[in-house]
């Protein structure tokens, strides 16, 4: 989602590098020649100190805004899938606890590892893998992105990975990562093709993903949790592939890549005639619109990162963050 921005900068040579273009465009122009296009030019996506403030500048906010139980104090700090269940994950905390968090205890992000890709065009984009005192030992998956030299970099992707399973990537010989297209050809599935897939294998099943927690026992899960005595419960999958919910990839040294994605889920309860939905949490009424008699229709989020391998092979799961963003009785 867009919202006005504080301006940061590339690294110097960086934006040298973007005016000196900007220059020779004019200039060929004046002759009749080629324009060279600034935003072509293939560079760093920032660098690696300015990339270590905007993940201070996020925790900082992140922890501001959920001792407050207040969004605008994050906002700035956050886009896409992120925004979405970080914002309403406040607001249906401070429906229930005006006065703030009282269990707030500070998110703190240690063993930072940046990968920065070297890219042309927009977003401009990097990778945290950080250790966090939440979790347990899983390893923190922040992505930063930003649209513009005028914006700031702001958290789009937060998932939460077991030790071990990030895998490792391809870099060259200054250390920079490479970012995979989202129509990359020779991988599994095409990074872009990714949140659509996945919502056709949550409804249909099939040999897209390997079997996990996030695929093959999720469904399993709502095939269960269908039909129970008094109560239906109906799942729409859709896939979120534009703007800010754009998927992003980064090659991996075995030539597969790593991709973030995200999809949107609906969940409708329907209680059979004489009963009644079961009375959801306190969190799941803040966020609902209507009363609930014999319906309850629930929306939500959800963030995914996975493994994609060269060739043909099926899709692993690595994580996967899923927030409530709205409800609605009836």
């Amino acid at each position: 989602m867009s919202r006005d921005r504080d301006p940061r900068t590339l690294r110097r040579y960086a934006r040298s590098a973007l005016i000196s273009a900007s220059v020779t465009a004019m200039s060929l122009t004046a002759g009749g020649c080629v324009v060279v296009h600034g935003e072509r030019e293939v560079l760093p996506s920032t660098t690696r100190a300015e990339a270590a403030k905007a993940l201070r500048q996020f925790t900082t906010a992140y922890n501001e805004a959920d001792a407050a139980y207040d969004s605008g104090l994050d906002a700035e700090h956050t886009t896409g899938a992120l925004a979405d269940i970080d914002s309403a994950r406040l607001k249906a905390g401070k429906a229930n606890s005006p006065d703030g968090n009282a269990n707030h205890t500070p998110l703190e992000l240690t063993d930072a590892k940046f990968t920065i890709p070297k890219k042309a065009g927009w977003p401009r984009w990097f990778l945290v893998d950080a250790a966090g005192n939440k979790g347990g030992s899983a390893r923190w998956l922040l992505v930063f992105t930003r649209s513009s030299l005028d914006d700031p970099f702001q958290v789009a992707y937060l998932t939460l990975v077991a030790p071990g399973k990030v895998p490792e990537f391809k870099e060259d010989a200054d250390g920079w990562a490479e970012s995979v297209p989202v129509d990359a050809s020779g991988l599994a599935t095409a990074p872009g093709a990714l949140s659509e897939a996945y919502s056709t294998y949550l409804k249909n099943g099939g040999d897209t993903f390997a079997d996990g927690a996030h695929t093959s026992q999720w469904r399993a899960l709502r095939q269960k949790n269908a039909k129970k005595p008094g109560l239906v419960t109906q799942y729409i999958d859709e896939p979120l592939t534009n703007g800010d919910y754009a998927p992003l990839a980064l090659r991996t040294t075995d030539g597969g890549a790593l991709v973030f994605f995200t999809t949107r889920h609906y969940e409708k309860q329907t209680a059979h005639t004489g009963t009644s939905v079961p009375t959801p949490n306190k969190d799941v009424q803040a966020l609902t619109k209507g009363e609930i008699k014999q319906s309850l229709t629930m929306e939500f989020v959800s963030n995914e990162v996975a493994l994609d391998p060269k060739g043909p092979g099926e899709v692993t799961i690595l994580g996967r963050i899923q927030g409530l963003t709205a409800a609605e009785g009836s």
